[in-house]
């Protein structure tokens, strides 16, 4: 979206307030923290950095729809996977439109666990803020297998703890070095994945229509035999269809993790009033050309029983390699493979970056042990980094599996952390929005707003919920139990609760009333900082302004 990022603070109970206190901690990408350690945080990210890393990185298209969506279309067939798409977009878009309306009256630093603790209770903000942390920790690691996987394209031969050991070196590497590499990486890095995701979908409609080399016309060739449906685990009728598209909706969750990050930038973003509006509203173009066109275009080139779609093999690939292979093209399928691989490489570091700084931001307000606030002269937080990094081994999980299961499992845990993200952040606009009914505050004069509420409020809540409690659903079913797979997706489950009413208990927090909830602090200086975009003063002006919109339309990629 428009203005977006990784790096984060949130807001969370500060070290030095007494018990029961909350208040703010900096929002930063590379700010500055005033804690007790000697140096702090330095801004190292040039503005092109900036620019291109919250187009691309603060979002969401990456390896969850190059390399996910192929067990997806394996399990629920090309409709079920479009399907699947389809409802997890709707759940999204209603995420989306709550939080720009929260976030487009009240920019502020921390965006929605900072909401949460304004118009719900502080003991939920620091519930969500551990969440995040922990959403991005895990996402480090899945980019990494996956990132094996990819390799495995090239060279069956060699185990993945190579490939492992390989991709993390480069991404520590790089965050070690500080935000000033970072920044340089992420901005390389971004910029092919701009080129990829826009060239590999209309590649693919090219190949569907016959403009391969084999000038095979396939159309829906593939929705009639093998069929628009799988029978999932070979349980036939209706129930086996609704299965193979339920087991779609998880997957489909982690490739869309990382949209509500427009609202961490929030406090940052210039011109918050204008901007942030503009952004959500874009957010159904990317929805329908990205994730609904992606998906159309998978289900169209490849069939479901295709068995290089298996991603518990160790023979996996992406879907779009697959098709490019399939047309006869020579030589590009190593070349989109090696993008795609830049892909899974940039998500991992710019997921430890984040969660080093989310985990650096919880330190500075008291809810994590201050060690993690010491940096080196240059402002590099590396106690954070390397203790963030410390989640990344748990790819090496890959050298008893195959990187394709690791994959599948990490990702399938940092969906359920995205998803109760969401789930929060639609409870969090429910109050909300019962404040302004209590307070008098007519919805209309807001910055941003739909007609859609609460509805599309109760959408999110309920949807995602049910998802995460129904997520591991499969261990359930006859001779499939799996000890390990039902704590993995059940774990937020439990720990959500213990870390919310522990908060309560410990800081002896209280819900906030409608009553109490305060829609005027901040307000002032935001309403200074908003200001109208002066027209275009020539063509030259007006194009570029064009491609910067487009730019942040078709960036916001991440998983």
């Amino acid at each position: 979206m428009d203005a977006e990022k990784t790096g984060t603070a949130t807001a969370y109970h500060t070290s030095n307030s007494s018990k029961g206190e909350f208040s703010d901690a900096l929002h930063h990408d590379g700010a500055s923290f005033q804690g007790p350690s000697r140096h702090t945080l330095q801004r190292k990210l040039k503005n092109r950095h900036v620019a291109m890393i919250r187009c691309v990185i603060g979002g969401v298209i990456g390896t969850g729809l190059f390399v996910g969506t192929a067990d997806s279309l394996s399990y629920g067939g090309p409709i079920g996977l479009l399907l699947g798409y389809i409802v997890m977009s709707s759940i999204v878009y209603c995420v989306m439109i709550s939080l720009g309306e929260m976030v487009a009256y009240l920019p502020i630093a921390g965006g929605h666990i900072k909401l949460a603790e304004r118009f719900i209770d502080p003991a939920f903000s620091f519930a969500m803020g551990w969440n995040y942390w922990y959403d991005w920790a895990i996402t480090s690691p899945a980019e990494i297998s996956a990132a094996a996987l990819l390799i495995n394209y090239w060279n069956h031969t060699v185990n993945d703890s190579v490939w492992v050991v390989t991709c993390l070196a480069v991404v520590l590497a790089i965050n070690m070095l500080g935000a000033g590499a970072y920044g340089e990486a992420e901005f390389i890095f971004a910029s092919v994945k701009v080129f990829t995701i826009t060239g590999v979908i209309i590649l693919g409609i090219v190949i569907d229509l016959g403009g391969g080399p084999n000038h095979d016309r396939i159309g829906f060739r593939y929705w009639k035999n093998p069929g628009p449906f799988v029978q999932y685990s070979g349980i036939e009728g209706a129930e086996g269809r609704f299965l193979g598209w339920w087991a779609v909706l998880t997957q489909a969750a982690f490739s869309f993790i990382g949209t509500e990050i427009v609202a961490i930038a929030a406090g940052e973003a210039k011109n918050p009033r204008n901007t942030l509006p503009k952004a959500i509203r874009r957010v159904y173009i990317r929805i329908l050309v990205f994730y609904i066109g992606g998906t159309l275009v998978i289900g169209l080139l490849v069939p479901s029983n295709n068995p290089l779609l298996k991603l518990n093999t160790g023979t996996a690939q992406s879907p779009f390699v697959i098709a490019i292979e399939t047309a006869g093209i020579k030589s590009l399928p190593s070349i989109i493979n090696a993008c795609l691989l830049t892909s899974a490489w940039s998500a991992s570091s710019s997921s430890l970056y984040t969660s080093s700084r989310a985990i650096y931001g919880l330190a500075a307000s008291g809810n994590a042990p201050k060690i993690f606030l010491k940096t080196t002269r240059n402002g590099l937080p590396y106690v954070a980094v390397l203790f963030s990094a410390v989640f990344s081994l748990l790819a090496f999980m890959a050298v008893s599996s195959s990187a394709g299961s690791v994959f599948k499992r990490l990702s399938s845990m940092a969906a359920i952390a995205g998803l109760m993200t969401w789930f929060g952040i639609s409870v969090t606009y429910l109050r909300f929005y019962k404040g302004l009914q209590v307070q008098g505050i007519d919805r209309k004069t807001l910055p941003y707003y739909t007609n859609l509420q609460p509805y599309a409020a109760w959408w999110g809540v309920v949807t995602t919920i049910t998802i995460c409690f129904f997520s591991g659903w499969s261990v359930f079913l006859k001779g499939k139990w799996n000890s390990a797979i039902f704590v993995t997706d059940y774990i937020l489950l439990i720990t959500w609760p213990i870390m919310y009413f522990g908060a309560r208990f410990y800081y002896g927090t209280k819900p906030v009333t409608a009553e109490n909830m305060d829609f005027k602090s901040d307000i002032a200086d935001i309403v200074a900082d908003s200001y109208e975009e002066p027209p275009a003063k020539n063509k030259m002006e007006a194009f570029w302004r064009w491609l910067v919109s487009m730019a942040a339309l078709f960036g916001n990629f991440h998983h």
